[in-house]
């Protein structure tokens, strides 16, 4: 039986070791490189990531072109497309939750940076 070769995962998997991030790697066509940024944020409005915060969220990522990731830092870790609602709302990110927010593009850094001021801002709730 002929093996597949596995796939790349398009975002950086491992934990960081500084709360924030900027750099660049190899795509995966070609030479072409990729920016690429993360950010940890904390969970800090009372009700959480509910429905109306995930939605801005998601309105949010889907103006930027990059691929943009969603990380669970804690037990269970989980991830999410930060450009579905639905995956968003799965996180189940309660107040207090460690978040990494990963995007890949040429729009990385400054979609990690806007998309983690709607944290920052408790998305206008408090």
């Amino acid at each position: 039986m002929k093996e597949l070769p596995v796939a790349e995962s398009p975002l950086p998997v491992g934990r960081l070791d500084s709360v924030a991030a900027v750099g660049k790697r190899s795509g995966a066509i070609g030479d072409c490189t990729m920016a690429t940024a993360c950010r940890e944020i904390v969970v800090r409005n009372s009700m959480g990531l509910h429905a109306r915060p995930a939605m801005q969220f998601v309105d949010l990522a889907n103006t930027f072109k990059s691929n943009i990731v969603v990380r669970r830092m804690s037990d269970p870790p989980a991830e999410a497309d930060g450009k579905s609602v639905m995956q968003m709302i799965i996180l189940e990110a309660t107040q207090g939750t460690t978040l990494r927010i990963e995007a890949e593009g040429e729009d990385a850094e400054q979609a990690v940076a806007e998309l983690a001021g709607l944290f920052e801002s408790k998305f206008g709730e408090e």
